[in-house]
């Protein structure tokens, strides 16, 4: 069975969706990797570096330069970890936690303009072909 093919199509509509959502988080004044953090930490308690590793897009090398990029544009805040001493809690700063509440919505409804360009048929066959390559690796 050929892969590549398909291989090619993941990667240009990566591409596509990073040539689409890209301009929009800069408008916002974001990069991708930012607004990924700052989602993901957004409306959701403190958690440590490995937790918010662990539910972002972002690799372990990159996560550290945008998170100390993040705190020192006082977005974001890091203390150490109550349970463990040798690890830190990284949450919202009360602007990080505006910043959110005012671009998340806006990100979403932009994205929203696209996605719905799909019906729900569509939407839930992707969902599950997305499903299951990622069940294969």
């Amino acid at each position: 069975m050929n892969f590549l093919p398909t291989l090619r199509n993941l990667v240009t509509a990566y591409q596509a969706f990073e040539r689409y959502s890209a301009p929009d988080l800069k408008a916002l004044g974001l990069t991708m990797t930012q607004f990924d953090v700052i989602a993901t930490l957004g409306n959701q308690p403190p958690m440590t570096c490995k937790e918010l590793g662990e539910k972002t897009l972002v690799t372990k090398g990159t996560l550290t330069g945008v998170l100390e990029r993040l705190e020192t544009k006082g977005i974001l805040e890091r203390n150490i970890n109550p349970e463990d001493a040798r690890s830190q809690k990284i949450g919202l700063t009360t602007s990080g936690q505006q910043l959110f509440e005012r671009v998340f919505p806006a990100h979403i409804q932009h994205l929203n303009q696209a996605f719905q360009k799909l019906s729900p048929t569509q939407m839930q066959t992707l969902q599950e072909s997305l499903k299951l390559l990622e069940s294969i690796f």
